[in-house]
């Protein structure tokens, strides 16, 4: 079980695409037409053999929409987490009465992809995803040429996310029943550890509400990565912000 997406959610899609492909030097493989079904576009992007995912509403009253102005803008979205046991972990996750919200299972260009979206009012903090693939390599949501788009010289892998509430522990409690996992409290931050990657459950310090709020993610060589988004003035205070995100370094 890993990290193997991250959402952004943006008024603007493109330039938030701009910013994170001049940064991490990565491109779009994917724009997926089937995500119209939520009112909204999207681009998606292979970082090594995780992706990030920027969507934005392009249709009046939707779930993303709403959560843009309850947020006050541009920012995380959705974690997306891969598991090789799907069955068994959706009997689970329905034996916690989570709710599902959303259920695919499509099989193309030789991929069996399988997903459900679990009910935010039932996490809390992000809308959390449980998705198989077989091969397990494979990530159909990515569409059939990302392995051809993605550029390894300056990014590694998606290794982390952060989400923020009023209430860490409560938050951290809900994801341990969501992942079956369970978290531990070390420097006052409650943490769930994945394979390769974890989730950091944190307070809401600067009054935006609930939602993923830090990305964590490998690169070559961070001192060249931050001089970059310094000329191209996506720091804040030191930090990298972009699409409403923190994007740290490690």
């Amino acid at each position: 079980m890993r990290i193997r997406q991250l959402v952004l959610v943006s008024e603007d899609r493109d330039s938030v695409v701009n910013e994170l492909c001049s940064l991490f030097q990565i491109e779009v493989a994917f724009y997926d037409p089937g995500i119209i079904h939520f009112g909204l576009e999207n681009a998606v992007l292979p970082v090594g053999d995780t992706f990030l995912e920027v969507v934005s509403p392009v249709k009046e009253n939707t779930t993303a929409g709403r959560y843009l102005k309850k947020r006050k803008g541009d920012g995380g979205y959705m974690v997306i987490i891969q598991t090789n046991n799907f069955k068994q972990q959706k009997e689970r996750v329905e034996s916690k009465d989570i709710e599902i919200i959303f259920h695919a299972d499509r099989k193309e260009e030789g991929i069996h992809a399988q997903s459900i979206h679990l009910h935010p009012r039932d996490v809390g903090g992000a809308i959390l995803s449980l998705d198989s693939m077989k091969p397990i390599n494979s990530w159909l949501w990515a569409g059939k040429n990302w392995e051809n788009m993605k550029n390894d010289e300056v990014v590694g892998f998606l290794n982390g996310v952060h989400i923020q509430s009023k209430d860490p522990e409560e938050t951290a409690k809900n994801w341990e029943r969501a992942l079956g996992r369970e978290a531990t409290f070390e420097d006052n931050l409650f943490t769930i550890e994945l394979d390769n990657s974890r989730v950091i459950f944190k307070e809401d310090l600067n009054g935006r509400g609930a939602g993923p709020e830090s990305f964590e993610l490998k690169v070559k060589d961070r001192q060249k990565v931050m001089e970059q988004a310094n000329k191209l003035k996506l720091l804040v205070e030191g930090s990298i912000f972009i699409g409403g995100v923190e994007f740290l370094l490690n």
